[in-house]
Protein backbone atom coordinates (compact mmCIF):
# COMPACT_ATOMS: atom_id res chain seq x y z
CA UNK A 1 0.00 0.00 0.00
CA UNK A 2 3.01 2.62 0.91
CA UNK A 3 4.86 1.55 -2.16
CA UNK A 4 2.18 1.85 -4.86
CA UNK A 5 0.97 5.25 -3.03
CA UNK A 6 4.60 6.30 -3.26
CA UNK A 7 5.03 5.24 -6.76
CA UNK A 8 1.67 6.71 -8.14
CA UNK A 9 2.76 10.38 -5.95
CA UNK A 10 6.04 10.07 -8.11
CA UNK A 11 4.28 9.29 -11.12
CA UNK A 12 1.86 12.51 -10.73
CA UNK A 13 4.32 14.72 -10.09
CA UNK A 14 6.48 13.32 -12.92
CA UNK A 15 9.28 12.78 -10.95
CA UNK A 16 11.80 9.46 -12.43
CA UNK A 17 13.30 7.86 -9.50
CA UNK A 18 16.56 5.05 -10.29
CA UNK A 19 15.35 2.01 -8.60
CA UNK A 20 17.53 1.48 -5.80
CA UNK A 21 16.91 5.62 -4.73
CA UNK A 22 13.09 4.71 -4.76
CA UNK A 23 13.93 1.20 -2.43
CA UNK A 24 15.94 3.37 -0.17
CA UNK A 25 12.66 6.28 -0.41
CA UNK A 26 10.24 3.14 0.39
CA UNK A 27 12.27 1.96 3.33
CA UNK A 28 12.34 5.79 4.61
CA UNK A 29 8.98 6.31 4.80
CA UNK A 30 8.40 2.49 6.80
CA UNK A 31 10.72 3.60 8.78
CA UNK A 32 8.96 7.20 9.91
CA UNK A 33 5.56 5.50 9.62
CA UNK A 34 5.00 2.38 10.92
CA UNK A 35 8.97 1.13 12.14
CA UNK A 36 11.68 2.90 14.77
CA UNK A 37 12.27 6.40 12.54
CA UNK A 38 15.58 7.28 13.08
CA UNK A 39 16.62 4.38 14.76
CA UNK A 40 16.01 2.09 12.12
CA UNK A 41 19.09 1.87 10.29
CA UNK A 42 21.28 1.67 12.98
CA UNK A 43 19.52 -1.25 14.38
CA UNK A 44 20.13 -2.63 10.82
CA UNK A 45 23.70 -2.68 11.44
CA UNK A 46 24.71 -5.92 13.00
CA UNK A 47 28.07 -3.85 14.39
CA UNK A 48 25.85 -2.23 16.68
CA UNK A 49 25.13 -3.70 19.92
CA UNK A 50 23.13 -1.06 21.72
CA UNK A 51 21.39 2.43 20.93
CA UNK A 52 21.09 5.01 23.26
CA UNK A 53 18.72 7.53 22.83
CA UNK A 54 19.09 11.05 25.83
CA UNK A 55 16.11 12.78 24.70
CA UNK A 56 16.74 15.37 22.28
CA UNK A 57 20.10 16.00 23.35
CA UNK A 58 21.58 13.37 21.01
CA UNK A 59 21.93 9.38 20.41
CA UNK A 60 24.66 7.10 21.30
CA UNK A 61 25.67 3.62 19.87
CA UNK A 62 28.09 0.94 21.02
CA UNK A 63 30.01 -0.07 17.90
CA UNK A 64 32.06 -3.22 17.51
CA UNK A 65 32.59 -2.20 21.64
CA UNK A 66 33.30 1.34 20.91
CA UNK A 67 31.11 4.15 21.83
CA UNK A 68 30.27 6.90 19.80
CA UNK A 69 27.39 9.55 18.68
CA UNK A 70 25.10 8.43 15.81
CA UNK A 71 24.64 11.32 13.44
CA UNK A 72 20.61 11.06 13.83
CA UNK A 73 18.00 13.46 15.23
CA UNK A 74 14.61 13.28 16.47
CA UNK A 75 12.02 16.15 15.64
CA UNK A 76 10.29 16.17 18.71
CA UNK A 77 10.61 14.28 22.16
CA UNK A 78 6.86 13.03 20.89
CA UNK A 79 8.54 11.21 18.16
CA UNK A 80 11.02 9.81 20.96
CA UNK A 81 7.66 8.37 23.14
CA UNK A 82 6.18 6.98 19.80
CA UNK A 83 8.85 4.91 18.89
CA UNK A 84 9.19 3.71 22.89
CA UNK A 85 5.28 3.22 22.13
CA UNK A 86 5.99 1.03 18.79
CA UNK A 87 8.61 -1.14 20.66
CA UNK A 88 6.69 -2.03 23.98
CA UNK A 89 2.46 -1.93 22.94
CA UNK A 90 3.18 -5.72 20.78
CA UNK A 91 4.50 -6.63 24.42
CA UNK A 92 1.30 -6.08 26.47
CA UNK A 93 3.52 -3.15 27.62
CA UNK A 94 2.40 0.94 28.10
CA UNK A 95 4.70 3.76 28.98
CA UNK A 96 2.95 6.67 30.16
CA UNK A 97 2.31 9.59 32.97
CA UNK A 98 0.84 6.35 35.25
CA UNK A 99 3.73 4.03 34.32
CA UNK A 100 6.88 6.56 33.52
CA UNK A 101 9.45 3.51 33.76
CA UNK A 102 9.26 0.63 30.92
CA UNK A 103 11.67 -2.35 31.16
CA UNK A 104 11.17 -5.47 28.34
CA UNK A 105 12.45 -7.71 26.45
CA UNK A 106 11.63 -7.94 22.64
CA UNK A 107 10.55 -10.92 20.63
CA UNK A 108 13.88 -11.36 19.21
CA UNK A 109 15.59 -11.43 22.57
CA UNK A 110 16.79 -7.62 22.69
CA UNK A 111 15.99 -5.71 25.83
CA UNK A 112 14.24 -2.37 25.87
CA UNK A 113 14.65 0.35 28.63
CA UNK A 114 12.91 3.38 28.70
CA UNK A 115 12.39 6.65 30.88
CA UNK A 116 9.91 9.28 30.31
CA UNK A 117 8.97 12.73 32.57
CA UNK A 118 8.76 13.53 35.36
CA UNK A 119 11.34 10.50 36.24
CA UNK A 120 13.76 11.38 33.60
CA UNK A 121 14.54 15.37 33.92
CA UNK A 122 16.27 15.31 29.89
CA UNK A 123 13.29 14.48 28.15
CA UNK A 124 12.42 10.11 26.92
CA UNK A 125 15.02 7.98 27.95
CA UNK A 126 15.60 4.89 25.48
CA UNK A 127 18.13 2.31 25.62
CA UNK A 128 18.17 -0.68 23.80
CA UNK A 129 20.96 -3.78 23.99
CA UNK A 130 20.62 -5.74 20.75
CA UNK A 131 20.74 -9.56 21.34
CA UNK A 132 23.08 -11.05 19.48
CA UNK A 133 22.70 -14.06 17.23
CA UNK A 134 25.47 -16.45 18.04
CA UNK A 135 26.46 -16.54 21.54
CA UNK A 136 30.34 -16.81 21.71
CA UNK A 137 32.42 -19.69 23.38
CA UNK A 138 36.26 -20.10 25.12
CA UNK A 139 37.58 -19.86 21.39
CA UNK A 140 36.00 -16.50 20.92
CA UNK A 141 36.38 -14.94 24.08
CA UNK A 142 40.30 -15.62 22.55
CA UNK A 143 40.06 -14.53 19.12
CA UNK A 144 38.62 -10.87 20.67
CA UNK A 145 41.55 -10.99 23.22
CA UNK A 146 39.41 -11.02 25.96
CA UNK A 147 42.56 -13.39 27.25
CA UNK A 148 44.82 -15.63 25.89
CA UNK A 149 44.83 -18.93 24.85
CA UNK A 150 46.73 -20.32 28.37
CA UNK A 151 44.43 -18.44 30.30
CA UNK A 152 41.25 -19.60 28.82
CA UNK A 153 42.24 -23.34 29.39
CA UNK A 154 42.73 -22.90 32.73
CA UNK A 155 39.26 -21.58 32.60
CA UNK A 156 37.74 -23.97 30.78
CA UNK A 157 39.65 -26.41 33.33
CA UNK A 158 38.53 -25.37 36.13
CA UNK A 159 34.40 -25.48 34.97
CA UNK A 160 35.20 -28.82 33.89
CA UNK A 161 36.54 -29.49 37.59
CA UNK A 162 33.97 -28.39 38.98
CA UNK A 163 34.81 -25.10 40.57
CA UNK A 164 32.30 -22.84 41.25
CA UNK A 165 33.33 -19.27 39.91
CA UNK A 166 32.29 -15.88 40.17
CA UNK A 167 32.99 -13.58 37.59
CA UNK A 168 33.12 -9.81 38.78
CA UNK A 169 33.50 -6.51 37.43
CA UNK A 170 31.59 -3.28 36.22
CA UNK A 171 28.93 -2.25 33.58
CA UNK A 172 29.27 -3.49 30.39
CA UNK A 173 32.87 -5.19 30.84
CA UNK A 174 31.50 -8.57 29.30
CA UNK A 175 31.11 -10.91 32.68
CA UNK A 176 27.85 -12.26 30.86
CA UNK A 177 29.65 -12.79 27.67
CA UNK A 178 32.33 -14.36 29.42
CA UNK A 179 29.76 -16.27 31.92
CA UNK A 180 27.88 -18.07 28.49
CA UNK A 181 31.66 -19.15 27.39
CA UNK A 182 32.46 -20.69 30.40
CA UNK A 183 29.39 -22.61 30.37
CA UNK A 184 30.22 -23.79 26.98
CA UNK A 185 32.84 -26.18 28.78
CA UNK A 186 29.87 -27.98 31.13
CA UNK A 187 29.76 -31.38 30.01
CA UNK A 188 27.06 -32.28 27.86
CA UNK A 189 25.49 -35.31 29.98
CA UNK A 190 25.07 -32.77 32.64
CA UNK A 191 21.37 -30.63 33.46
CA UNK A 192 21.79 -26.74 33.95
CA UNK A 193 19.38 -24.49 35.11
CA UNK A 194 20.19 -20.95 34.63
CA UNK A 195 18.40 -18.11 36.28
CA UNK A 196 18.39 -14.55 34.77
CA UNK A 197 16.58 -11.67 35.11
CA UNK A 198 16.61 -10.47 31.67
CA UNK A 199 17.29 -14.21 29.47
CA UNK A 200 20.23 -13.55 27.67
CA UNK A 201 22.80 -16.89 28.53
CA UNK A 202 22.45 -19.54 25.33
CA UNK A 203 23.73 -22.93 25.82
CA UNK A 204 24.58 -25.33 23.42
CA UNK A 205 24.12 -27.99 26.24
CA UNK A 206 20.78 -30.72 25.28
CA UNK A 207 19.82 -30.47 29.34
CA UNK A 208 19.06 -26.53 29.98
CA UNK A 209 16.37 -25.11 32.07
CA UNK A 210 16.06 -21.14 31.49
CA UNK A 211 14.22 -19.58 34.35
CA UNK A 212 13.46 -15.88 33.75
CA UNK A 213 12.56 -13.14 36.75
CA UNK A 214 9.21 -11.43 36.76
CA UNK A 215 8.42 -7.62 37.32
CA UNK A 216 5.14 -6.74 39.06
CA UNK A 217 2.15 -6.12 36.71
CA UNK A 218 0.32 -2.38 36.85
CA UNK A 219 -1.14 -3.47 40.22
CA UNK A 220 1.89 -4.36 41.61
CA UNK A 221 1.34 -8.30 42.01
CA UNK A 222 2.56 -11.20 40.40
CA UNK A 223 6.94 -10.49 40.69
CA UNK A 224 9.09 -13.53 41.18
CA UNK A 225 12.79 -12.65 41.99
CA UNK A 226 15.69 -14.38 41.23
CA UNK A 227 15.65 -15.82 45.15
CA UNK A 228 11.97 -17.69 44.30
CA UNK A 229 13.25 -18.85 41.03
CA UNK A 230 16.53 -20.03 42.93
CA UNK A 231 15.03 -21.99 45.36
CA UNK A 232 12.59 -23.30 42.74
CA UNK A 233 15.59 -24.35 40.43
CA UNK A 234 17.15 -26.85 43.76
CA UNK A 235 13.71 -28.69 43.56
CA UNK A 236 14.48 -30.01 39.10
CA UNK A 237 17.67 -31.96 39.94
CA UNK A 238 20.28 -29.26 38.76
CA UNK A 239 24.10 -30.67 38.54
CA UNK A 240 24.43 -27.04 37.34
CA UNK A 241 22.78 -23.82 38.35
CA UNK A 242 24.15 -20.69 36.57
CA UNK A 243 22.98 -17.11 37.93
CA UNK A 244 22.85 -14.61 35.49
CA UNK A 245 23.98 -11.58 38.28
CA UNK A 246 23.75 -11.90 41.94
CA UNK A 247 22.33 -9.10 43.34
CA UNK A 248 20.85 -9.17 46.73
CA UNK A 249 19.41 -11.64 49.40
CA UNK A 250 19.60 -14.28 46.45
CA UNK A 251 23.77 -14.48 47.11
CA UNK A 252 23.15 -16.43 50.42
CA UNK A 253 20.45 -18.91 48.97
CA UNK A 254 23.30 -19.62 46.11
CA UNK A 255 26.07 -19.88 48.41
CA UNK A 256 24.61 -22.66 50.69
CA UNK A 257 23.78 -24.27 47.11
CA UNK A 258 27.62 -24.23 46.39
CA UNK A 259 28.44 -25.91 49.82
CA UNK A 260 25.53 -28.63 49.61
CA UNK A 261 26.49 -30.40 46.65
CA UNK A 262 26.40 -28.25 43.71
CA UNK A 263 29.56 -27.36 43.43
CA UNK A 264 30.74 -25.88 39.67
CA UNK A 265 28.20 -23.27 39.43
CA UNK A 266 28.73 -20.10 38.43
CA UNK A 267 27.60 -16.40 38.60
CA UNK A 268 28.69 -12.55 38.07
CA UNK A 269 28.48 -10.00 40.15
CA UNK A 270 29.25 -6.27 40.31
CA UNK A 271 32.59 -5.01 41.93
CA UNK A 272 36.03 -3.38 41.03
CA UNK A 273 38.09 -6.14 42.49
CA UNK A 274 38.28 -9.69 43.30
CA UNK A 275 38.50 -8.97 46.89
CA UNK A 276 35.77 -6.33 47.04
CA UNK A 277 33.96 -8.71 44.94
CA UNK A 278 34.10 -11.21 48.33
CA UNK A 279 33.03 -7.92 50.45
CA UNK A 280 29.81 -7.49 48.10
CA UNK A 281 28.96 -10.93 48.90
CA UNK A 282 28.71 -10.38 52.43
CA UNK A 283 26.70 -7.49 52.24
CA UNK A 284 24.21 -9.67 49.73
CA UNK A 285 24.22 -12.64 52.09
CA UNK A 286 22.92 -10.07 54.46
CA UNK A 287 20.47 -8.48 52.62
CA UNK A 288 18.83 -12.28 52.49
CA UNK A 289 17.43 -11.24 56.85
CA UNK A 290 18.76 -14.32 58.20
CA UNK A 291 20.07 -14.06 61.56
CA UNK A 292 23.66 -15.41 60.66
CA UNK A 293 26.93 -14.12 62.29
CA UNK A 294 29.55 -12.28 59.79
CA UNK A 295 32.02 -14.92 60.40
CA UNK A 296 29.38 -17.87 58.89
CA UNK A 297 28.72 -16.06 55.66
CA UNK A 298 32.47 -15.39 55.39
CA UNK A 299 32.74 -19.04 55.78
CA UNK A 300 30.43 -20.48 53.41
CA UNK A 301 31.72 -17.12 51.04
CA UNK A 302 35.18 -19.53 51.57
CA UNK A 303 34.10 -22.48 51.22
CA UNK A 304 31.78 -21.98 48.30
CA UNK A 305 33.59 -19.83 45.84
CA UNK A 306 36.52 -21.04 44.40
CA UNK A 307 37.94 -19.00 41.99
CA UNK A 308 37.12 -15.19 40.93
CA UNK A 309 37.69 -13.67 37.49
CA UNK A 310 38.01 -10.29 37.27
CA UNK A 311 36.95 -8.41 33.82
CA UNK A 312 37.82 -4.93 33.02
CA UNK A 313 36.55 -2.76 29.77
CA UNK A 314 39.04 -0.86 28.31
CA UNK A 315 39.85 3.05 27.08
CA UNK A 316 39.54 1.83 23.72
CA UNK A 317 36.04 -0.83 24.34
CA UNK A 318 37.89 -3.53 24.63
CA UNK A 319 36.81 -6.27 27.55
CA UNK A 320 40.14 -8.25 29.27
CA UNK A 321 40.22 -10.09 32.05
CA UNK A 322 42.72 -8.65 34.36
CA UNK A 323 42.80 -10.69 37.05
CA UNK A 324 42.58 -14.69 37.94
CA UNK A 325 42.53 -15.59 41.46
CA UNK A 326 42.07 -18.66 43.90
CA UNK A 327 39.65 -18.62 47.32
CA UNK A 328 41.82 -19.98 50.24
CA UNK A 329 39.41 -22.02 51.80
CA UNK A 330 41.34 -22.05 55.64
CA UNK A 331 41.77 -18.49 55.84
CA UNK A 332 40.88 -17.48 58.98
CA UNK A 333 38.52 -14.17 60.09
CA UNK A 334 39.03 -12.24 56.00
CA UNK A 335 40.28 -13.55 52.52
CA UNK A 336 42.92 -14.93 51.04
CA UNK A 337 43.16 -14.48 47.54
CA UNK A 338 46.13 -16.60 45.37
CA UNK A 339 46.66 -15.60 41.43
CA UNK A 340 46.38 -18.36 39.46
CA UNK A 341 47.91 -16.43 36.32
Amino acid sequence: MLKAALRDTLTAERIVAPSIELVELERFFDDRLFGLGPLAPLLRDERVSEVMVNGLRGVWVEREGRLERAAVQFASEDEIVLIIERLVAPLGRRIDLANPLVDARLADGSRVHAAIPPISLAGPILTIRRFTQRALGPEDLVRLDTCDAATMDVLVGAVRDRRSILVSGGTSCGKTTTLNALAFAIGESERIVTIEDAAELRLPQPNVVSLETRSPSVEGTGAIDVRTLLRAALRMRPDRIVIGEVRGGEALDMLQAMNTGHRGSLTTAHANGPYEALLRLETMALMAGVDLPLAAIREQIRRGIEIVIQQQRLPDGRRRITHVVEVVPDARDTYELRPIL
